[in-house]
């Protein structure tokens, strides 16, 4: 993204807002009419909270007609962040796509104008029950932080996106209206969470709450007895409608292939309420949402009215001295949630008329522990008021001032800083301390319900603005200019002194083979040091040496290695190899996701590997890879001992196929290319001349607007046949076939000790020839028979796979690894079966 700034035209004359969204890669740029917005934003005293279970689940076209056109406090709560869904843009899984989608949603935010809520749940993967995932969650635990979410934001009107029941289509959507209807009731009982109460936050009673019947997914909610509104209009401030703003919203997520049309038209949304006094024509029915709700605020709207009428969106500065006594007046009445709103409400719409632009930067985009940064504070009034720098604050830096603000004058000023051996780093909050296997575990209260960390430096400045001192808050960001991008800005990251990690994720021994873990070191501080550092790991193992000495004289790096042999005679397990520091401080390396649509993320992940003890034999050597929606599967097939060639649509011919022993067609990958379905018949002929293709889970049968053609006879997938247990039990309906038997056995063993899930996106239609090797279910339903379905098409093997092995062997399962070489191994076991012949006739056929 580059840096914008305005253009003069009539009426519209841009300017930098004071407010930043501290972790957008520019800042925000507010034009007169978004002043003018924000200003009758100021006489409405009104929210509404939407609550659902996942990042994606909120309605994008009603957020912004709430935030832009009623002008309401707008906030979503989004149960989890989405950490267990697939990555349509990526490898990253777990935990780092929680991150993703964390700034996709705050990407969201910046343009739909709501605030951005989150509980302690984890998104543990698909469920399909309420019950399964509140028992997961927490029930008791996940509740209180809805609970204080509502006490602290206090909403008018709570909006669930779903209903409790199996017409959610989603255990975790189900339970978010379970809870979303609990804590309306809880919220408002002081003997609820009781605890909450003695950090600030008071009972509170939503009028009421509603559900935002939908009609989607095959399922219609919708009636029209229900609550209607049309959110589709548009804002001529804006130039958009809020079905337009809602597309270009929806399309942030981006990992999950959410790009939405900008809609123009009528957008009927219907609600109906389940608690509190029901809505009759509108929302907000019996609410008062002006000023009259605070006792003496009858002059603030008369005050804000007055001003209003007389803005001059060509000379916005000339409402600076009616803004400066509007924020004395609102500051003299009682202590509130709304009076506290108002004042910053007030506050960032002095700075914009003002065109009062300031920022703290510096040019690292880190900083180690123990180190020095270089800040440059920065500031620029823009239009003619009277304002003055009266001080700058940052950690140990203060400075006295009295500076006078010249018109579009810039002031800069440099300063050196130390920064404390004991500064945090920069690790989210929710990250800090190890996690349950369905939540987040967060000790200080304070943070639950916080989108992201605080920024790690926060420069205070004290600018005097018409007589009145306003206190002024900026994070450091590192700002650079790239030559493609422009100005960009990102958050600063605090690094550890010293860094360690393992070489790879897994440690594969096959068949009893020694494994030598490599180990990188690395210092980040400028000074001589000397560290000692242990590796972890059971009495299976025995280690030639299992302490490391990493001695620096900075900013060094260095590998080290040890050799781990078995002294177990179990077979096919798994389990954690660390290594820390010997005083414990540090175990970990600092890992970054940089994708264009979000900021730049930084966390640290702890340095920890799997000692993979598998049985295996492969047979084959070359494996062609298609990478798809993003997966590790590669670095699992190259760590069993294949080499792995990467292919790309121009790969795909025949004569460079048949090099291969397999080709292995990576998730989703018939989802995002559609030279796949028009090279289908060269994928065919691979496979009749003796190949073998394994196509891992599709999650539709389209790709575009087109339907799919993928192997030699007719197959269709079902995106709700998916077994989400992952201790489900396996039935092997063809136990004699070759992918169950060479060359590895197969056994209920190899799918002990899988994570997540068995099975997405299975078969549900098949033709005939087709050979469907496994059955499995989640408890009280139906055995499905997809997820790992066969044909044998002449000399070679087409093999779809449902089995989420792209999560398993990640996690280092032993049994995921045995299996994929069976995979890859299969036309090298029948070369006296029967050979079928003629024209493949494909599944879209």
């Amino acid at each position: 993204m580059i840096y914008r700034r305005g253009t003069w035209f009539p009426f519209f004359l841009f300017f930098l807002c004071s407010q930043y969204f501290l972790k957008a890669q520019i800042p925000v740029v507010n034009s007169s009419a978004d002043i003018y917005l924000q200003l009758k934003k100021l006489n409405v005293l009104g929210s509404v909270l939407y609550v659902a279970a996942h990042p994606d689940d909120e309605n994008n076209g009603l957020l912004p007609y709430f935030a832009k056109e009623k002008l309401y406090r707008t906030g979503y709560l989004s149960l989890t962040r989405g950490d267990g869904g697939q990555n349509l843009i990526g490898s990253e899984q777990g935990i780092e796509l929680g991150l993703i989608r964390t700034e996709e949603l705050l990407a969201a935010r910046r343009i739909d104008g709501a605030d951005q809520f989150f509980t302690r749940a984890y998104e543990f993967g698909f469920s399909k029950s309420a019950a399964e995932a509140l028992k997961f969650w927490g029930h008791e635990k996940i509740l209180s932080d809805v609970v204080w979410v509502i006490r602290q934001y206090q909403p008018d009107v709570i909006i669930k996106r779903f209903p409790p029941d199996a017409r959610a289509g989603h255990g975790h959507h189900s339970a978010s209206a379970i809870l979303a209807d609990e804590a309306f009731t809880a919220a408002a009982d002081p003997k609820r969470f009781p605890e909450q109460l003695k950090l600030g936050v008071t009972p509170w009673q939503a009028k009421r709450i509603v559900w935002n019947t939908f009609n989607f997914g095959g399922a219609n909610t919708t009636s029209e007895d229900q609550l209607k509104i049309d959110v589709g209009g548009f804002n001529s401030l804006l130039g958009k409608s809020y079905g337009e703003l809602g597309g270009e919203a929806r399309s942030m997520h981006k990992s999950q292939g959410e790009g939405r049309p900008r809609r123009r038209g009528p957008v009927i949304e219907y609600f109906i309420t389940t608690g509190g006094e029901p809505a009759k024509t509108d929302l907000m029915d019996g609410i008062v949402y002006d000023w009259s709700r605070i006792k003496g605020g009858a002059a603030i709207k008369s005050g804000v009215a007055k001003i209003v009428a007389k803005y001059n969106f060509e000379q916005p500065e000339l409402s600076v001295p009616a803004l400066v006594k509007l924020y004395q007046a609102i500051k003299a009445l009682p202590a509130s949630m709304w009076r506290n709103k108002k004042l910053e409400e007030t506050q960032e719409i002095i700075e914009a008329c003002s065109g009062l632009f300031s920022e703290a930067t510096t040019g690292q985009p880190s900083v180690v522990q123990g180190d020095t940064l270089r800040v440059s504070f920065f500031l620029n009034k823009r239009k003619a008021t009277n304002a003055t720098l009266k001080n700058i604050r940052l950690e140990g830096f203060d400075s006295s001032l009295s500076l006078s603000l010249g018109i579009n004058q810039n002031t800069s000023i440099n300063q050196l800083l130390a920064v404390s051996p004991d500064k945090k780093i920069s690790q989210p909050y929710w990250l800090e301390n190890p996690q349950t296997e369905g939540a987040f575990e967060v000790n200080d209260q304070s943070l639950i319900g916080k989108a992201l960390s605080d920024p790690s430096f926060m420069v205070t400045y004290t600018v005097n603005i018409g007589g009145v001192d306003f206190i002024i808050n900026r994070p450091v960001q590192y700002k650079v200019v790239d030559p493609a991008k422009g100005e960009l800005y990102q958050p600063l990251a605090i690094l550890p002194k010293v860094e360690v990690n393992f070489a790879r994720d897994n440690m594969v021994s096959i068949n009893g083979a020694p494994v030598k873990p490599q180990v990188h070191f690395k210092s980040n501080l400028r000074e001589q040091a000397s560290y000692q550092f242990a590796l972890g790991h059971s009495k299976q193992w025995l280690a030639d040496h299992s302490s490391f000495s990493f001695t620096t004289p900075g900013l060094t790096e260095s590998y080290a290695a040890a050799t781990l042999t078995q002294q177990s005679s179990s077979t096919n397990f798994a389990e954690p190899l660390t290594i820390n520091s010997a005083d414990g401080r540090y175990q970990g390396f600092t890992r970054q996701i940089p994708y264009d649509h979000i900021p730049v993320i930084t966390y640290f992940p702890k340095a920890t590997a799997n000692l993979v003890k598998a049985d295996l034999k492969i047979v084959g050597k070359k494996v062609g890879y298609i990478t798809g929606a993003g997966d590790k599967v590669p670095d699992a097939l190259t760590a069993m001992g294949y080499e792995v060639t990467f292919l790309h649509d121009n790969d795909v011919n025949i004569d460079n196929l048949k090099q291969f022993d397999a080709i292995v067609i990576g998730i989703r990958a018939h989802n995002i290319y559609e030279y796949l379905s028009n090279k289908n018949d060269i994928l065919n002929t691979y496979v009749q001349e003796g190949g073998n293709l394994v196509v891992q889970y599709m999650k539709s049968n389209q790709v575009g607007t087109k339907r799919i053609k993928v192997g030699p006879y007719p197959f269709s997938i079902s995106s709700g046949s998916r077994v989400t247990e992952e201790d489900a039990k396996v039935q092997f309906l063809l136990p004699e076939h070759p992918a169950l038997n060479y060359p590895n056995k197969i056994t209920d063993k190899d799918f002990e000790g899988w994570v997540q899930e068995r099975s997405t996106y299975q078969v549900d239609q098949a033709d005939g020839r087709y050979e469907k090797l496994l059955g499995m279910n989640d408890t009280n339903e139906k055995q499905g028979n997809g997820s790992l379905v066969i044909a044998k098409y002449g000399k070679g093997y087409f093999a779809y796979v449902s089995l989420v092995l792209f999560r398993q062997l990640p996690a280092g399962v032993p049994g995921a690894y045995r299996l994929m070489a069976n995979l890859v191994a299969l036309p090298k076991n029948d070369a006296g079966g029967q050979e079928v012949t003629g024209k493949a006739k494909t599944s879209m056929e």
